[in-house]
C-alpha cells in the first residue's frame, strides 16, 4: 500500500460503521471501558507517547484515543498488535473475546448464549428465512429494506451479530435442529437472483448435515395450524426449555412447562402438515433449477 494510501486507511478507519458501543448496552460500556483503561495505563507504564504507539502498531492517532476513551470497539487485530507492541505479555489479546461480544445487540447476544447451550431447537418461519439458514447477502438485503431504514453501523452490528450464531452448525457436541419453512419465504427473490441462487444452494448444504432437517410447508395446505406467526423452541440438556411465538403469549419469550407445551405442540402439528425434509429437498432443488 502506498503512503498516501495508508494515511487515507489511518484517517477513515476510526468512523468505519459497526464498531460503536451501543449506548444502552451497560455490560458492553463496561467492557470496553476497561480494554481502553488497561491499553491507556499500559502504555504509559512503558512510557510511550499516543504518537510513538500509533506508528507502532500502524492505526490512526484518533482511532486510538476512541479506543482508550471507551468510545470505540476495538478490533482483534489491533488488541493483538498493541499486546505485541506494549510487551503485555498476553493480557490485551485475552480481551478479544468479551470485546467481540460487545459488537453484538444485546437480545441478540442473549439468544446466541442460549442457542449455544440447547440440545434441540425448533423453528417455524412464515415471512422470512430462519435467521441462523441466512446466507450473509441475504440478511443484508433483508436489513436494507427495513423501514424505519438502520443506519450503516445498525446494520453491520447486526449481520456481525447474525452471522457468529452460525457458529451452532460447527458444535461439537451438535444439537438437533429441525426447520419449517413457508414455501413463499423460499420462492421471494430477497436481494436478487443471484443471492435468492446461493440462499437456496446454502438451505441445501445444511440440509446434508445429519443434525439438520429443513422442511418445506407447501402454500397449498388449507388446514394449516402455523398462521399464528414464527415459532421457535429451544430445549436444554437440563430438561428446561424457551420458546416465543407471535401468536401466543403476546410474542413474549415463556418458560412454563405448560407453554412450552402448547408451543410444541403446535410446532409438531406444523411438521406433520409439511413435506418430509426428503421431498423438501426435491422441492428446493427444482425450485434452484427453475432459477
Amino acid at each position: 500500500m502506498s503512503v498516501d494510501g495508508e494515511v487515507r486507511r489511518l484517517r477513515t478507519e476510526a468512523d468505519e460503521p459497526g464498531w460503536e458501543v451501543d449506548p444502552d448496552d451497560e455490560w458492553g460500556l463496561a467492557v470496553v471501558a476497561t480494554v481502553g483503561r488497561q491499553l491507556k495505563l499500559r502504555r504509559e507504564a512503558v512510557g510511550m507517547r499516543v504518537g510513538d504507539f500509533v506508528k507502532a502498531v500502524g492505526y490512526g492517532e484518533d482511532l486510538v484515543y476512541k479506543i482508550e476513551s471507551g468510545k470505540r470497539i476495538p478490533r482483534p487485530e489491533f488488541l493483538d498488535r498493541a499486546d505485541e507492541v506494549l510487551g503485555a505479555g498476553g493480557l490485551l489479546s485475552a480481551m478479544k473475546e468479551d470485546v467481540a461480544r460487545v459488537r453484538y445487540p444485546k437480545k441478540v447476544r442473549d439468544l446466541a448464549q442460549m442457542e449455544a447451550r440447547a440440545v434441540e431447537i425448533g423453528v417455524y418461519e412464515d415471512s422470512n428465512i430462519a435467521g441462523l439458514l441466512q446466507t450473509e447477502e441475504h440478511m443484508r438485503a433483508l436489513f436494507g429494506v427495513w423501514l424505519p431504514a438502520y443506519s450503516d453501523e445498525e446494520t453491520e452490528r447486526m449481520v456481525a451479530a447474525r452471522m457468529a450464531r452460525r457458529s451452532i452448525f460447527e458444535r461439537s457436541s451438535a444439537p438437533t435442529l429441525s426447520f419449517v419453512q413457508e414455501e413463499v419465504t423460499l420462492r421471494r427473490p430477497v436481494g436478487g437472483k443471484m443471492v435468492w441462487r446461493r440462499q437456496l444452494e446454502r438451505l441445501l448444504e445444511l440440509g446434508e448435515l445429519r443434525n439438520v432437517s429443513i422442511q418445506v410447508m407447501p402454500t397449498d395446505v388449507e388446514d394449516h395450524f402455523g398462521t399464528g406467526g414464527l415459532i421457535e423452541v429451544l430445549k436444554f440438556s437440563d430438561g428446561t426449555a424457551v420458546g416465543r411465538s407471535e401468536g401466543a403469549f403476546n410474542g413474549r419469550p415463556v418458560t412454563d412447562p405448560k407453554q412450552i407445551r402448547i408451543l410444541d405442540l403446535r410446532y409438531s402439528m406444523i411438521r406433520a402438515q409439511a413435506l418430509p425434509p426428503r421431498e423438501s429437498r426435491a422441492f428446493i432443488e427444482q425450485m434452484l433449477g427453475e432459477t
